[in-house]
């Protein structure tokens, strides 16, 4: 797959699974996108397709790097 391909895959996953926020952008918990089994069957690195998305600025979350657990509740905010 290619990355553009990838992008274009999570910013789908995003919309399936965020709620909208007070902005009215989409967003969802990294925590829900990352134990999605088929966010999980979909991304061999799903760390490396957010930080594709986010320097497309498509996506937005605090930080450079999310971690499993440490960061579960950091928001994934679709552009």
């Amino acid at each position: 797959m290619n990355v553009d391909h990838e992008v274009s895959l999570l910013v789908d996953a995003i919309k399936r699974l965020g709620t909208p926020n007070a902005n009215g952008k989409v967003s969802v918990k990294f925590g829900v996108l990352f134990n999605d089994d088929e966010v999980a069957n979909t991304f061999e690195s799903l760390m490396g397709t957010l930080k594709a998305a986010k320097r497309r600025k498509l996506i937005h979350f605090e930080g450079e790097l999310l971690l499993q657990r440490v960061h579960d509740n950091v928001d994934v905010v679709l552009l």
